[in-house]
C-alpha cells in the first residue's frame, strides 16, 4: 500500500488468496489485516470487504499564532465546515470553575462543533466561556471568535498543553476513525489584554491529518545576534 502496488481505494484480495498468495495461514493474514485497520491503512466496510484507506491530506498548524480553524483552511486553499454538536447554558464543571473564575452559583456557555475541512472531519472542539462573555452561545452562526470580537471579548493570546491520546467510542465515530486510533488532544486557556481568562477550549484532532508545528530558538541567539 505504502508503495502505490494498490491505491486509496482499492479493494484488498480476500483472506484466502492472500493467504494463498504469502503461503501464510488465514489465522495471520487475519491479524495483518486487523492491525492495519486499527492503524487507519485498511477500512472495512460491512458486506462490500476491506478496502485501502483514503490518502489524507495533512494538515500543519503553527504553534506560535492564534488563529481560527477557518482561517487555517482559507490559507491552504481548503474549504472548511462545521458541524454544530452543542450550543448551551449548564452549570459549570469543576475544571471549568477553576479556570474561568466561576462560583458554583454561575453558569457556563458551551459551543461543541465538529470541524470539517474538504469532507474530511478534522477536529472536535468543545469550547467553554463564562456566560457574561457569551451571553447568548445561539449568537454563534460560525466563527466564535468573530462573535466575541464584537463585544470587545476576542482573546489575544493562548497557552496550550497538547497530549496523546487513543480515542474510542462517540468522538471516534464523529472523526470516522477506528476506535483505538492516535489522536492529539488540546486543552487552551485563551487571555484578553487584560490577562484575564476568556475561554477554555478542550479539542481533539486526527492524528492521522494534523501535524503541529513550532519554532524555536537557542536561548540568547537574539541578544548575541544584536550584540554582534
Amino acid at each position: 500500500m505504502r508503495h502505490g502496488v494498490i491505491g486509496p481505494g482499492d479493494a484488498l484480495p480476500s483472506e484466502r488468496d492472500i493467504a494463498l498468495k504469502a503461503d501464510v495461514s488465514r489465522v495471520t493474514v487475519r491479524k495483518a489485516v486487523q492491525d492495519l485497520v486499527k492503524s487507519g491503512l485498511l477500512v472495512q466496510r460491512h458486506g462490500s470487504g476491506t478496502f485501502v484507506a483514503p490518502r489524507r491530506e495533512r494538515v500543519e498548524q503553527s504553534l506560535s499564532r492564534l488563529t481560527s480553524f477557518t482561517d487555517d483552511m482559507a490559507r491552504r486553499g481548503m474549504t472548511a465546515s462545521s458541524v454544530w454538536l452543542d450550543k448551551g447554558i449548564y452549570p459549570p464543571s469543576p475544571d471549568e470553575m477553576m479556570v474561568l473564575g466561576l462560583s458554583a452559583k454561575e453558569m457556563v456557555a458551551r459551543v461543541s462543533r465538529l470541524r470539517i475541512a474538504n469532507d474530511t472531519p478534522m477536529a472536535i472542539e468543545r469550547a467553554s466561556l463564562s456566560v457574561a462573555a457569551l451571553p447568548d452561545p445561539g449568537s454563534v452562526v460560525s466563527s466564535l471568535y468573530a462573535t466575541l470580537e464584537e463585544t470587545g471579548n476576542r482573546p489575544i493570546r493562548a497557552v496550550q498543553r497538547i497530549s496523546a491520546v487513543n480515542l474510542a467510542g462517540a468522538d471516534a465515530r464523529l472523526l470516522e476513525v477506528p476506535d483505538g486510533s492516535a489522536c492529539l488532544h488540546i486543552e487552551r486557556i485563551s487571555y484578553l489584554a487584560s490577562g484575564k481568562v476568556i475561554e477554555f477550549t478542550r479539542s481533539i484532532y486526527r492524528g492521522d491529518a494534523y501535524d503541529f508545528v513550532a519554532e524555536l530558538r537557542l536561548s540568547g541567539q537574539d541578544k548575541d545576534s544584536a550584540e554582534a
